[in-house]
């Protein structure tokens, strides 16, 4: 009997609790007023079209892929490229006509070219396999630079969809070693979740 009323108190003493409980005072609305709020970060759709677009542009007007990628400070520097490699390559196919047209004039048993008197035969062939290397290491160039065009609009394409968070970062690390006392140099990669 002792048991059974020791229970029935700590029964009522703990249902006593409940009653004196604060309220909540942070009621939920109901579900039709509940709204989430979105992320504060906009989230960036990712086109895994757009570097081959921009390639694309690239390739067909040489600068238009960076101005999709809107890095339009890029577009004089491919037009200087471009434009010194074809400079560079008239030039040399100018100076390699002279050089040649001279050359074969003497072959024909002329004496007129405007080299006479002062180059010789063998001085005008080294001209011609001169200013001819040039000119094909002009369009080399040409072409590589054209290249390079279309390689950095398909890159920059990429690294404009690619994720930069404040989550992330690259810190130098100096620790010192307890047993040796000698420091220890390294880079260490943080990543917060």
């Amino acid at each position: 009997m002792k048991n059974s009323c020791f229970y029935f108190s700590v029964f009522f003493l703990f249902l006593s609790f409940q009653i004196f409980a604060q309220e909540d005072s942070l009621q939920l609305k109901t579900s039709k007023e509940v709204t989430l709020k979105k992320s504060l970060k906009a989230k960036v759709e990712y086109n895994p079209l757009a570097p081959a677009k921009a390639a694309f542009y690239s390739a067909v007007l040489p600068g238009l892929g960076q101005a999709y990628n809107k890095r339009y400070w890029k577009i004089p520097i491919v037009y200087a490229g471009i434009g010194a490699g074809i400079y560079f390559y008239s030039v040399n196919d100018r100076e390699y006509n002279r050089y040649r047209d001279a050359y074969k004039r003497r072959l024909a048993g002329y004496s007129d070219d405007e080299f006479q008197g002062v180059l010789e035969d063998a001085t005008l062939i080294s001209a011609q396999e001169k200013f001819r290397r040039q000119k094909e290491i002009s369009i080399l160039v040409t072409a590589a630079i054209y290249i390079l065009n279309i390689i950095d609009a398909n890159v920059d394409a990429h690294l404009r969809q690619f994720n930069v968070d404040e989550d992330l970062s690259v810190q130098p690390n100096l620790n010192v070693d307890d047993l040796t006392g000698r420091a220890n140099y390294g880079l260490s990669l943080n990543l917060k979740f």
